[in-house]
């Protein structure tokens, strides 16, 4: 994902805007793993393979949100690891 889509997301659930982004690996502008937090709703999207998959709860693959987060615990912020959602769902 480039850097500056950043620039122009916002949250599909509540159209938060602007949106937090923990960068995980990146090279230059293009981020290929990542997380996207919305600070008004709680909910992160991962960026994997530098695709943001900023899908509604119903249609996301819990185990590999769950793959993606146990991977990276070490790393994201304890408000993703804790709160976000669909980490609960």
């Amino acid at each position: 994902m480039n850097r500056k889509l950043m620039e122009i997301l916002a949250c599909p659930i509540d159209k938060h805007f602007p949106l937090e982004l923990v960068e995980l690996a990146s090279k230059e502008e293009i981020i290929s793993e990542g997380i996207i937090f919305c600070s008004k709703c709680s909910r992160y999207y991962p960026i994997i393979e530098e695709i943001p998959i900023m899908l509604p709860d119903e249609l996301r693959d819990k185990n590999q949100d769950i793959e993606f987060l146990n991977k990276h615990r070490n790393i994201l912020p304890d408000k993703i690891i804790v709160k976000g959602i669909p980490w609960h769902l």
